[in-house]
């Protein structure tokens, strides 16, 4: 080892205390010096911003092989590496960096007599924040830490603006969601949300993909709104003068695949319901939505219960999660109930889709809650659900047979036909999932279709039209199948235990920002 590194020091045990936060005119006064910087390197001739980097690893592969080397030993592997600059600390002839990309981070470890005079100059010319490739031995330093000995380097691309402080990270709750990128930089727990995000939606896809499921796309615009309850976006269509939708649940297309033979398919895609924006709802957000040729909702239940605990153990390494201040298993088995069991055990009432109108209507006057006109007995049973039993079921509840006044493409249940064939998966107070036994019967399934037409010509901007190719497609027959769909972001936050949507969409819908404008960014370089 080199005489300077016997007197080396790591970066984290002689940092010295930044500001915990930085105002908006020091902010302002440090781009400035970075677009001085800037300017400077392109005189000089070097380029700020290069085409490409060649490496040899990511960091976390490096930090993984070479966790067990001696402190104070040089391995005499060299590796090529590439990151974002997130600290550096000058001690006389020597630099301590530590570089990060997605894997992982490392020590840099920069020395002028390595590197000579000058490139250890313009090295400490560097800012955080700037990304950087790198070339140098793989090395520990006395004091155990893995780091690279930088025998070259690279800018890769020059930061203008600088981070925030690396203490308090980006305080600002709106900040974080609308900059995103400044967030996963700077806050461990954002990435972490979105780690558990990634690994529990490729299980869910290896659990499909190893029951022979097939992962399809189906379109976003639809002429028909359908496929769920919920207000649509509408968009217009020049080439054909006509307003589409953007679709607002999977459903339909992926079943019209069953009918061609297409016995087990899949989607995990984006869908649009033009609603309110709250903790739990985003106006965008990602369902999964899978169908099964000959199987029905008990085979739904099964599904559901082995992919949520799928994912939980990817993205967590265990199916127990943290809830309302308890610690739930969503291994299954869950428990299950039916919907008329369930009012009756948390209410205490009495209310069922056979009742009678009138009955159905007082028990939902005694209970404080408001129905109207239109409504059944089946669409009141569903109310006293909604809105007095859900957001008190915290462990994860299967709750089955729903009404057959709310579910339009739910099989008519086989003993019983007020109620369909249906089921939610209840977990924290939330709807997590939903399947059926799918309808297939042709002439039921447009008679449904007609009465939510009528309730959408009533006023219902809910209610959903009669798609009459889904009915031609029918009428060539449909096999009998099971459907569910998972709301992946909810599930994400179950996971992640979080409490907000926003954290785990990378980029939630939010109000347009106008305090940005064009007299914040520089003008355009010639150069």
């Amino acid at each position: 080892m080199s005489d300077e590194s016997k007197n080396e020091t790591s970066i984290e045990t002689h940092e010295a205390p930044e500001e915990l936060e930085i105002s908006s005119e020091e902010r302002a006064s440090i781009r400035a010096q970075r677009l001085d910087r800037l300017a400077e390197l392109r005189e000089g001739g070097v380029n700020p911003y290069p085409y490409r980097f060649e490496r040899s690893s990511d960091i976390g592969p490096v930090r993984e092989e070479w966790s067990a080397i001696e402190a104070g030993t040089e391995t005499g592997a060299v590796a090529r590496l590439a990151g974002r600059l997130m600290l550096k600390r000058e001690q006389g002839r020597l630099t301590f960096g530590q570089l990060r990309d997605r894997s992982g981070e490392i020590q840099l470890f920069v020395s002028a007599g390595v590197l000579g005079k000058e490139s250890f100059a313009e090295f400490n010319q560097l800012d955080r924040g700037d990304w950087v490739g790198v070339e140098g031995e793989i090395m520990a330093t006395k004091k155990g830490e893995l780091s690279i000995k930088v025998t070259t380097w690279e800018l890769l691309s020059k930061a203008l603006r600088p981070l925030p402080d690396k203490w308090k990270g980006l305080a600002d709750v709106d900040a974080r969601y609308r900059q995103r990128y400044v967030d996963l930089t700077v806050n461990p727990d954002a990435r972490r949300v979105f780690e558990v995000r990634f690994a529990a939606v490729d299980a869910i896809r290896q659990v499909l993909r190893e029951r022979g499921y097939l992962e399809v796309e189906t379109p976003i615009l639809n002429l028909q709104q359908g496929g769920a309850t919920a207000r649509p976006f509408i968009t217009h269509y020049n080439a054909l003068s006509i307003d589409t939708y953007l679709r607002i649940a999977l459903e339909l297309p992926l079943k019209r695949l069953l009918v061609g033979g297409l016995d087990r398919v899949f989607e995990i895609g984006r869908v649009f319901r033009n609603e309110g924006i709250d903790t739990r709802h985003n106006p965008e957000f990602t369902m999964l939505e899978s169908y099964e040729a000959f199987a029905d909702y008990n085979d739904m239940m099964v599904l559901v219960e082995t992919l949520v605990a799928a994912a939980a153990v990817a993205a967590n390494g265990t199916t127990v999660v943290g809830m309302r201040g308890a610690s739930v298993d969503l291994a299954p088995p869950w428990r299950r109930v039916s919907m008329v069991e369930l009012i009756r055990e948390i209410v205490g009432v009495d209310i069922n889709p056979a009742m009678d109108l009138a009955a159905a209507r007082a028990v939902l006057d005694g209970l404080g809650l408001e129905w109207k006109e239109h409504w059944g007995p089946g669409r009141c049973t569903h109310e006293v659900y909604d809105e007095l039993v859900e957001p008190k079921v915290t462990e994860p509840t299967i709750v089955f047979d729903h009404p057959r006044e709310t579910s339009p493409l739910a099989k008519p249940h086989r003993s019983d036909p007020s109620l369909v064939e249906r089921f939610e998966v209840i977990v924290d107070g939330r709807e997590l999932a939903n399947a059926y036994s799918e309808l297939n019967d042709p002439i039921e399934q447009l008679a449904r279709f007609q009465e939510e037409a009528a309730h959408k010509a009533a006023g219902d901007p809910e209610a959903g039209d009669v798609d009459l190719d889904y009915i031609r497609a029918l009428e060539y027959g449909m096999p009998p199948a099971g459907g569910l769909g998972i709301g992946i972001d909810r599930l994400v936050m179950i996971l992640a235990e979080v409490e907000s949507i926003r954290e785990v969409i990378l980029f939630p819908t939010l109000r347009p920002e106008n305090s940005l404008t064009e007299d914040d960014f520089p003008p355009r370089s010639n150069t």
